[in-house]
């Protein structure tokens, strides 16, 4: 992926701005180029940098490719933009990921720490301080040597029973009651990938080929990690790291050993690796530890899941720097910057201190709002919900309180696989989801994909604009045998609670029509199969300007309306919002934006149907005074949001 911009680092990227640049860059694991008049260098080579010749308020493109390509370009791009950038005072900043909203920024002293001061990506948000604890278990090698061929078939049945020990003992590990709901969600899409042919598959043609078990293993990991690496999307690359530590989990079984234990960490310690599988972190004391600090990984890996469910704040992607942490003594790490400090000096020492200090007592002010049910002045419940994408992260917003799911972003269940999921599959996903929430409602978003991110099993032209063309509730029509296959499953998941369905992109009623009518047919079905089912309401995202000037009408077609804030305001707008150029446009203040929420809310509280907004706009606590006065009742954001929202809506009603 790419994004252009003009710079604005005073005087361009000579030799001081140059390095911070590259810098900058070798924290992530991606390829990274500048591009400047057709020429590309890449953004790791100082020299390479500077004979590119880039000047002040040139146009430049920043094209990145791997597991954290979005957040490299996202960093990059901020620096570039940064006028003060290179300058002695200043050390880049790597920006917050948008999974798990950052407070305002802090005081970063250790800035002047100069080589302790190490940058990768905010991955979980908080600020820690504590002893390292290095856990770097050595690297596995095959034999080395080529089978006979008396001895392929005996390795074949020493492969599988590996990978049958792998799968029991992940069983075991699901089977036990100290296992949190996000991380047993962990666990089984690991043990997915343990069980799924084109792993198994692609390791015994390996060893048929002559190779050793051990070798076919790493070499079937590499290749399927590579493919999901090479997909432009920061979900499917972050499966890479799965692929390996499934790999590293079977290898050790052909080999007898077991892997190092995180068991004796101490308290508050911070956690220092290269690569951590998420089969290990989900079996660690979390509540012992501190902090994560990690080679590998981006804001979308599972590692980052399961910190942020346990409330770890975490830097990852840090590359080749996490080498600097092997000796350290003690660690400080900002999860909302990306910034992490060797050994910090008693200045910055006392300044993290007071920082978990201070964030401690805020968290214990807001945690009074986690049972509180928020209502207006007249008694009406605002429902205030969770965006999630994964059962993963349940737990992160029951214990922020929640209200229920306001939406449920599906596309994750289907690009997280090597094919696409099966109607029991995604059953069970919604079911568990709806029986977790009981009574409060789940509103599950159709399958919502395009061809900017393509998944297994769908074919997508290419276009000059995927956000503008095949996706979203048009493809899903145009693929009936994909979108009945959900449909099928959501109507069967319904028997477990309150479930109910938002169809994404909608700029026709037509739309709406068709689905009501493929709902029918999937109920009667299943009435045929004698499988049990229930009825869902049926709604829309309202994020089209068509949706809001259609509003009236589509009022009297569904249930309920959720107003995807983020896209509204990039096509009412006319502004994408990944490009900076046009990055003030993206503002969901603006008077063109605010109009089209507040005709939506019209429309729906004229029909009597709810009107719910799931953009995280939801969340700030300036505009929610704004949209309860325009008759909005229920409140979608992430987790991380939720007792902070409640909080304003109890401070109106007893205005």
């Amino acid at each position: 992926m790419e994004r252009s911009t003009i710079v604005r680092v005073h005087e361009g990227l000579h030799a001081r701005p140059a390095t911070r640049f590259v810098k900058l860059a070798k924290g992530f694991e991606s390829d990274v180029e500048l591009v400047k008049d057709g020429k590309a260098v890449s953004a790791k080579s100082s020299v390479k940098l500077m004979l590119l010749a880039v000047k002040e308020n040139q146009e430049v493109t920043v094209r990145a490719n791997g597991a954290d390509a979005i957040e490299a370009i996202e960093a990059l791009i901020g620096y570039l933009e940064n006028p003060k950038a290179g300058l002695d005072d200043e050390e880049p900043q790597t920006p917050a990921n948008d999974a798990a909203p950052a407070p305002a920024p802090q005081p970063a002293p250790a800035a002047s720490s100069g080589a302790n001061s190490l940058r990768g990506v905010a991955a979980s948000e908080g600020v820690a301080i504590g002893p390292a604890f290095a856990h770097f278990p050595p690297d596995i090698a095959g034999q080395g040597r080529m089978l006979q061929a008396d001895e392929i078939a005996g390795e074949i049945d020493r492969f599988r029973s590996a990978i049958a020990a792998v799968q029991a003992r992940m069983d075991r590990a699901l089977a036990q009651d100290s296992l949190s709901a996000g991380d047993r969600g962990i666990v089984a899409a690991l043990r997915d990938i343990a069980a799924d042919d084109s792993l198994t598959g692609e390791a015994e043609k390996a060893i048929r080929g002559g190779n050793d078990a051990v070798s076919a293993v790493i070499t079937a990991a590499s290749t399927i990690a590579a493919d999901f690496s090479a997909v432009d999307d920061h979900y499917l690359n972050a499966r890479a790291d799965d692929v390996h530590a499934v790999g590293r989990q079977i290898c050790l079984v052909l080999l007898g050993q077991d892997d190092v234990s995180l068991e004796n960490i101490p308290e508050g310690a911070i956690l220092i690796a290269d690569d951590i599988g998420a089969w290990d972190l989900a079996r660690a004391p979390l509540k012992r530890i501190g902090g994560v600090v990690c080679g590998h990984g981006g804001a979308t890996s599972h590692i980052a899941i399961i910190a942020r469910s346990h409330g770890i704040p975490a830097v990852l992607g840090l590359g080749y720097q996490v080498n600097a942490l092997r000796a350290a003594q003690e660690v400080a790490l900002d999860g909302n910057s990306g910034q992490v400090i060797v050994d910090p000096n008693a200045a910055v020492r006392a300044d993290f201190a007071g920082r978990v200090e201070a964030a401690a007592k805020e968290r214990a002010g807001l945690s009074v709002f986690k049972t509180v049910t928020p209502k207006r002045a007249d008694g009406r419940v605002i429902e205030v919900a969770a965006n999630i994408g994964s059962l993963e992260e349940i737990e992160a917003a029951q214990e922020a309180g929640a209200m229920g799911v306001g939406l449920f972003r599906t596309e994750l269940l289907f690009m997280r696989h090597m094919h696409l999921p099966s109607e029991d599959m995604q059953a069970e996903t919604y079911a568990a989801l709806a029986k977790a929430f009981a009574p409060y409602p789940v509103i599950v978003r159709t399958l919502d994909i395009g061809g900017d991110k393509p998944i297994a099993g769908i074919e997508f032209p290419d276009e000059e604009n995927p956000f503008l063309g095949w996706r979203g509730i048009r493809m899903c029509l145009d693929r009936p045998d994909i979108f009945k296959r959900q449909l099928r499953a959501l109507l069967r998941a319904a028997v477990h609670g309150n479930i109910k369905v938002m169809l994404p992109m909608v700029s026709d009623i037509s739309e709406v029509t068709r689905t009501r009518a493929l709902v029918d047919e999937c109920a009667a079905e299943l009435k045929a199969e004698g499988a049990p089912y229930a009825t869902f309401d049926l709604g829309v995202m309202i994020e089209t300007p068509a949706a809001v000037l259609i509003a009236p009408a589509l009022a009297k077609e569904v249930a309920f309306f959720s107003i995807g804030t983020n896209d509204l305001t990039q096509y009412i707008m006319a502004a994408d919002r990944l490009n900076p150029t046009v990055a003030k446009l993206n503002d969901v203040t603006n008077p063109a934006v605010m109009s089209a929420i507040g005709l939506t809310a019209k429309a729906g509280v004229a029909a009597g149907i709810m009107v719910g907004m799931c953009g995280e706009a939801a969340g700030r606590p300036d505009l929610i005074p704004t949209f309860v006065e325009m008759g909005l009742t229920e409140l979608s954001m992430s987790p991380a949001s939720i007792q902070r929202a409640k909080k304003t809506i109890m401070a109106i009603a007893g205005d």
